[in-house]
């Protein structure tokens, strides 16, 4: 008998008829035999419409009382549920996150899991209950309600599922698995059976939506099988959706390209005319750091007569904070201004096949030349290379790489060539 942890996303929760289709997919899991956990998401909509009534009210909301009305979204969804499962004639127990408990850290809106006592689910579990768990949230030191960030009922379930040793996470989404792009872009874009975890962290953390990244680092470090599935097949589909793998086998070793990420919220920003010594870009990030803003791309130039230009990106939600302290970081520094562009783009090449084949980075400028597309910053590591792109030219730059690396053909229907 397995134990099986599954996230339902808030499309699947949506209304009473998709929560009535959720409680019949678990059904039919208990009826094998298999002992279940469910994690819901808030309906779809609710987490928004909760925090534009507190942001109506006070656009500097508390960022505490932000956390303990965004997490009734999921409270409301483990007690639907749950319902929805006694009609069904099953034994059903819902958790809130401090129930648990889910224990966190006290950022706000940002809490990281430190630790799940899962003695009470375990209890449950032996007595026969499907055990019902509200996603995105936990309880911090102080007995503070916390939440997880945007996308934190899958970092939830995987959390949960190492915890507790499950079998396998199931993560059902309005998605039948992890595809080679966004198909609303590319409709060629063919579904992967599998991928691994390094290209799948990639993925995510370059702007694929179909799992949180925090929930990938959490399978991974913690060897957690996990599978993407979609919840608007029939109930008794045998759809295996994409299976997100440890290792590399044969014929994913074939492709040089898994997939192609795109992230549309990103932004520049350059502080011009830096001196060029050391400590300056613990200078010019230490406070941006401290503000708790998150800095990816990253680019110094050359120094020329003692002075370079720095380069990063941010959230296009947080360009406008970042500006702000910089115009204060720059009288400190003495640099001669700050400039940046919050209509920029990122678009990524991932796949362990560029380990071991040469030109796949030339290849892609080449392809995004001829199309007339500026490259304005690069990135690369050891399976991804990630490029800056005006944001009016990204859909474009996806099409063209999707095309050129064939990722519209599985492996071995035609062996790709640098």
């Amino acid at each position: 008998m397995s134990l099986i942890v599954q996230k339902y996303g808030g499309t699947s929760m949506g209304s009473p008829e998709r929560i009535r289709e959720v409680a019949r997919r678990v059904q039919r899991f208990v009826k094998e035999g298999h002992r279940i956990v469910v994690v819901p998401s808030a309906m779809a909509g609710e987490t928004n419409r909760l925090l534009g009534l507190a942001k109506e009210l006070n656009p500097e909301a508390d960022p505490r009382e932000l956390d303990v009305i965004a997490s009734t979204g999921e409270q409301v969804s483990i007690g639907l549920l749950s319902i929805a499962l006694h009609r069904m004639g099953l034994k059903a127990r819902s958790y809130t996150g401090f129930q648990v408990p889910i224990r966190t850290d006290d950022a706000y809106s940002k809490a990281r899991i430190l630790a799940i006592e899962e003695q009470n689910i375990r209890r449950d579990l032996a007595a026969g209950n499907v055990v019902v768990v509200a996603g995105f949230q936990g309880i911090d030191a102080g007995g503070n309600i916390t939440t997880l960030g945007r996308g934190g009922s899958d970092t939830t379930g995987v959390a949960l599922a190492a915890a507790l040793k499950a079998d396998e996470c199931q993560i059902y989404t309005d998605v039948d698995g992890v595809y080679t792009t966004d198909p609303r872009i590319v409709p060629e874009a063919r579904r992967l059976d599998t991928v691994t975890f390094e290209e799948m962290l990639e993925l995510a953390s370059l702007g694929s939506k179909v799992l949180q990244i925090r929930s990938v680092e959490f399978a991974g470090k913690y060897k957690v099988k996990l599978r993407v599935l979609s919840s608007f097949t029939d109930v008794n589909s045998t759809d295996m959706g994409t299976l997100i793998t440890f290792e590399e086998d044969e014929n994913m070793e074939q492709a040089i390209i898994s997939g192609i990420a795109f992230n549309r919220d990103e932004a520049k920003i350059t502080v011009l005319g830096v001196p060029d010594r050391p400590g300056i870009a613990f200078a010019i990030l230490g406070p941006v750091a401290d503000a708790n803003i998150d800095v990816d791309m990253i680019i110094q130039n050359a120094s020329t007569e003692g002075m370079t230009d720095f380069s990063f990106t941010v959230h296009r939600n947080e360009y406008r904070r970042a500006m702000q302290i910089l115009e204060k970081v720059k009288a400190e520094i003495k640099a001669r201004g700050v400039v940046g562009d919050d209509r920029i783009a990122k678009v990524s090449l991932v796949g362990i096949g560029m380990r071991t084949h040469a030109g796949i980075a030339s290849r892609m400028f080449g392809t995004l030349a001829r199309e007339g597309i500026n490259i304005q910053m690069i990135s690369t590591s050891e399976i991804k290379t990630s490029v800056v792109v005006d944001e009016k030219y990204m859909e474009l730059a996806v099409r063209v790489l999707h095309k050129e690396f064939q990722l519209d053909k599985a492996p071995d229907e035609e062996k790709m060539r640098p």
